[in-house]
């Protein structure tokens, strides 16, 4: 089965992020058509990248790295939940990004963003970042207001509508994972 890593993206103290990765499993887990799990970032423990090597060379030498990067290669695609900090993706989801890169490769990922915009510059950015590890976007996208989906700015209330967003954008993460199998595999086709 289609296996969906749905991960985190802050590791602040107080966060929102773990709020809405859990909100979105438990939209995902009524799916049959994939498994879901939740990779949290701040319990990875990654320092800033301190791989002598670049990634691209899968030639990972810390402990910490071969761990990050056995979980991101079981995985089939992924959907980010990401705040916006200054317009961008926290540099925590950055740095955990940057650590790997084949385990990346010839899957699907899908963004669930909260920010002032809905996270949309922060999502903007990831999907440049994931076409240079060869992940593939899709187009449908969750956007979560702090004005409107969290009460006083802190406290998680995704506004009714919102759901609606979710499962769609589940589809494509979905079907270009599975659409992308052969490449990840191409024995088995």
């Amino acid at each position: 089965m289609t296996k969906i890593a749905i991960i985190t993206g802050s590791t602040r103290p107080g966060r929102n992020n773990d709020a809405v990765a859990r909100w979105i499993y438990s939209i995902a887990t009524t799916r049959e058509d994939a498994q879901f799990e939740i990779i949290d970032i701040a319990d990875l423990g990654l320092p800033l990248l301190d791989e002598p090597v670049p990634p691209s060379f899968g030639q990972y030498t810390n402990e910490h790295t071969l761990r990050w990067a056995a979980t991101i290669a079981a995985f089939d695609g992924f959907v980010f939940v990401t705040p916006e900090y200054n317009h961008s993706t926290s540099a925590a989801l950055k740095n955990a990004i940057d650590f790997l890169y084949a385990e990346w490769n010839n899957k699907a990922a899908g963004f669930v963003g909260y920010g002032s915009m809905g996270g949309a510059r922060a999502i903007e950015h990831l999907r440049g970042i994931m076409a240079e590890l060869q992940v593939a976007t899709v187009r449908n996208q969750v956007m979560l207001s702090l004005f409107t989906d969290f009460e006083d700015f802190s406290v998680f209330k995704p506004a009714p509508f919102q759901e609606e967003s979710v499962n769609p954008m589940l589809d494509q993460v979905i079907a270009w994972s599975n659409a992308l199998a052969a490449l990840r595999n191409p024995a088995a086709v």
